[in-house]
């Protein structure tokens, strides 16, 4: 009957190589059952409420990933999103998280209207791709910026803003050994490399004092500090237009881009390289968000660690059914995800921060007028220390270089809304 639903005979798999390729695919993705806690517990919101929002939201998401669109991609809570919800929205605006939590909803709900609506396909190909590669780029250093500064590797400093930490504490030395070991783990093909960092991290530094022990496994936490706590009345004040629209382009681009990569890498394409069932997939990504919001938890998205399942051989939805099944099996872990401190993480954080950098080989380094903007977009988003911000940055001067070097008809239509937007909420701003 599994077969059946999921075609797997057609696809050329078997239930046993689809349940392994799942396990495989959370052993990846699982940090974020750890990480995403700790990075929106700085926004004042409750660890262990966040831990089990984070923990439903994979799990719906993962689930209708595998049951609506049959595709072995397992979805949760995204890296750098959160970073923007906690470091960019609630401490850099000042936004409530409550209200935070109602941007996300509301940039869900439209991303689920542009899921249905022929103006997705416009979106998705009329922005340019070298901001799009940008965008990623500057997300992982934005990452890598909060993943130095938890570890204690960069500190404030007055007049120069950063300086090096003392490296001679034992947080520093951990989290850089703790990084050190993820990368000779995946470049040996060990599964579950990240989540074996960061936990091999918080061992070490329980063993020296530097981490205290909660345990291992208990009821879940009560979920209602955050459970439907968002506040989406506040989320559609005009000043937080451009943070909707940030949350709404990055994820949509994201998931996008990550479903591509992903379907390539497995033969899932077709014969002019699309997603087979893409409507449906962004129908149950955007859902996720929805969903996620009102659970407690930032933005929900695809996540491009499915490529380790993959690679394990899965080919259908069943492999994203076992990776939901297995977060609400992580429902049951509360005191152990509280026991990983900020230094233990930060591996994870850098790491993730140097796979999304890679994008940088893509640009076309012979043409300034298509690296330059792209260059300023993923330097603006950690020195500004906004995804939103930095994507305005980015736009602007991307339309600017197009205008001035008499290329205004190629330059699409989208960047210039874009860019347009941004314009408006620098002037009234």
């Amino acid at each position: 009957m599994i077969g059946r639903w999921f075609g797997l005979a057609a696809l050329g798999t078997t239930v046993r190589r689809e349940v392994v390729a799942g396990v495989t695919t959370f052993l990846a993705m699982a940090y974020i059952g750890f990480v995403n806690p700790a990075i929106l517990a700085e926004a004042g919101m409750d660890f262990g409420a966040v831990f089990v929002a984070t923990c439903l939201a994979a799990a719906v998401g993962s689930l209708s990933m595998g049951l609506l669109a049959n595709l072995p991609v397992g979805l949760a809570p995204g890296m750098g999103l959160n970073a923007f919800f906690t470091y960019g929205l609630v401490q850099g605006m000042g936004v409530p998280w409550q209200t935070a939590l109602g941007v996300v909803f509301v940039s869900g709900l439209v991303f689920l209207l542009l899921s249905i609506l022929p103006v997705r396909a416009w979106l998705i190909h009329s922005m340019p791709l070298p901001l799009v590669r940008a965008i990623a780029v500057g997300i992982g250093f934005f990452l890598a910026l909060i993943a130095l500064r938890n570890a204690g590797v960069v500190v404030d400093d007055p007049a120069t803003l950063l300086r090096l930490g003392n490296l001679a504490q034992p947080e520093p030395i951990l989290a850089l050994a703790g990084f050190t070991g993820i990368v000779a783990l995946a470049q040996r093909g060990v599964p579950g490399a990240v989540l074996i960092g960061v936990l091999a991290t918080t061992a070490l530094g329980v063993a020296v004092g530097a981490a205290e022990w909660h345990g291992l496994a208990a009821l879940p936490p009560d979920p209602r500090p955050v459970f439907f706590e968002l506040d989406i009345r506040a989320a559609l004040a005009p000043a937080l237009l451009a943070p909707v629209f940030a949350f709404l382009f990055v994820d949509l681009f994201d998931t996008a881009g990550t479903l591509v990569a992903l379907a390539h890498h497995g033969g899932l394409a077709d014969e002019r390289g699309r997603v087979p069932r893409l409507s449906r997939a962004l129908l149950a990504d955007s859902g996720a968000t929805v969903a996620g919001a009102a659970f407690g938890t930032s933005t929900t998205t695809s996540y491009v660690e499915s490529a380790a399942g993959i690679e394990a051989g899965g080919r259908s939805g069943l492999v994203a059914v076992v990776v939901g099944l297995l977060f609400l099996a992580c429902l049951f872990f509360a005191p152990l995800a509280q026991s990983v401190p900020a230094f233990a993480t930060a591996p994870a954080l850098l790491y993730v921060a140097c796979l999304m950098v890679r994008a940088l080989a893509d640009l076309d380094w012979g043409s300034p007028v298509e690296t330059a903007p792209a260059v300023v977009t993923a330097l603006a988003i950690p020195f500004t220390f906004s995804i939103a911000d930095g994507i305005g940055v980015g736009f602007l001067t991307y339309v600017g270089v197009m205008l001035a070097s008499g290329r205004g008809r190629a330059c699409p239509a989208a960047a210039y809304v874009v860019a347009a937007l941004f314009a408006v909420k620098l002037a009234v701003a």
